[in-house]
């Protein structure tokens, strides 16, 4: 009986399109398998299985808690094709020949499919397996992975719809009440993706005697199931900052952007894995805990197709603004006089904080007029009417 002792000098699987990134529902995953040998080899059979699913794996305490779940199950026996085979079916490989098993099948359809994901507590992994199967001897394996990724289109009502949320908090000081803070903020809809901005509105008071800084973010929320058990791990992914607010004062967000980093597509069809975002607006107490106000996002792979309004009310906010300032530049009447101001003022102040605001990466924020000094007066003259309607010059002081 011919057998092999060795392995094959080639056993892999190649697809036919090395060039795709990824799989939907529906598609065909094509490819074949690739085997070389050093010496003469009896193949019994060749299995082509396709398989994915979803796994959690993490400790809770003393117990390890695992779960899967299956999305794909294909298998089927594939042949030479103009390759002479035995009345058993099997096949003799000799070396310096190359052999070329092809394969085929279609992934499920659209609804029985979850996109790829790699986590920190689990997984959804898609991948090929061949299986090299002898007689009296050891199955041979070899695998090769594939993406899916799942379309999931923001135009729909649901994500297009706004989203928005008012909290308070009040504050207080060694038991003692010290005003409160606020904030009140929306989005012009839930679903986005990948690279696309997000334009926040929102409003923040701050009555309590502290300075506050008002905050945004975009945070990630990966849910893991397993044995009964649930583990929540929280990330956040880009941020943005606002003003410091001082007391008794207030601010507002027109239009402020934060852009979507590069991120996977929300999971929210997988049984024991969820993949939620959210767009998380709060406000930094110093001594005290965040004002915090979240609002879901989901994420997709088809993006916004609709022309938003917005574009041009900012265009025409600034252009309103910018003439605004153009106007406040211009004086309408002559400067005032400098005869009183004193040449040699100068401030020259210590370093001292202005917040002690960590947050993250953040740094520490200071306020400081380092060696400022008035410029130079401009030359200009006054005219004085005289009693007998001539004029003259006077030199201002």
């Amino acid at each position: 009986m011919v057998a092999m002792t060795k392995k094959p000098k080639v056993f892999q699987i190649v697809f036919s399109d090395p060039s795709k990134t990824f799989y939907c529902s529906g598609d065909k995953v094509a490819g074949k398998i690739v085997v070389e040998v050093s010496e003469i080899t009896r193949v019994s059979a060749m299995r082509v299985l396709g398989i994915g699913c979803a796994k959690v794996d993490y400790s809770k305490g003393k117990q390890r808690c695992r779960q899967e779940l299956d999305y794909l199950k294909y298998e089927d026996v594939v042949q030479l094709d103009g390759h002479p085979a035995d009345n058993d079916g099997s096949v003799i490989l000799r070396p310096g020949n190359k052999y070329e098993y092809t394969f085929g099948f279609e992934l499920p359809q659209q609804g029985q499919l979850v996109s790829s994901y790699s986590g920190k507590f689990g997984s959804v992994q898609y991948y090929v397996r061949a299986l090299m199967e002898r007689a009296s001897q050891p199955a041979l394996e070899c695998k090769k992975s594939f993406e899916v990724e799942e379309p999931l289109d923001v135009n729909t009502p649901d994500l297009l719809s706004p989203a928005g949320g008012m909290k308070e908090k009040k504050v207080t000081c060694m038991f003692i009440p010290d005003g409160q803070v606020s904030l009140n903020a929306k989005i012009d809809r839930r679903g986005f993706c990948e690279g696309e901005e997000i334009f926040i509105d929102a409003k923040f008071e701050n009555t309590c005697s502290r300075i506050v800084v008002p905050k945004a973010a975009i945070v990630a929320k990966q849910i893991y199931q397993a044995n009964g058990h649930t583990k929540v791990f929280r990330q956040k992914l880009s941020s943005v900052r606002g003003n410091h607010i001082i007391s008794g004062m207030c601010d507002a967000w027109l239009g402020k952007t934060i852009r979507v980093p590069k991120i996977k597509p929300s999971i929210l069809g997988c049984g024991i894995i969820r993949v939620e975002y959210a767009l998380m607006i709060y406000m930094h107490i110093p001594g005290s805990e965040k004002l915090v106000l979240e609002l879901p996002l989901v994420i997709g792979t088809v993006p916004y197709s609709g022309l938003s309004s917005r574009s041009n009310s900012m265009s025409s906010q600034e252009s309103t603004s910018s003439a605004s300032w153009v106007s406040l530049r211009m004086p309408s009447s002559c400067p005032p006089s400098y005869c009183d101001v004193t040449r040699d003022v100068r401030l020259d102040q210590p370093l001292t904080p202005l917040l002690d605001d960590y947050d993250g990466g953040d740094s520490p924020i200071f306020m400081n007029s380092p060696q400022f000094s008035f410029p130079p007066l401009p030359p200009y003259s006054e005219v004085e009417e005289e009693y007998n309607g001539n004029a003259h010059m006077l030199p201002v002081c």
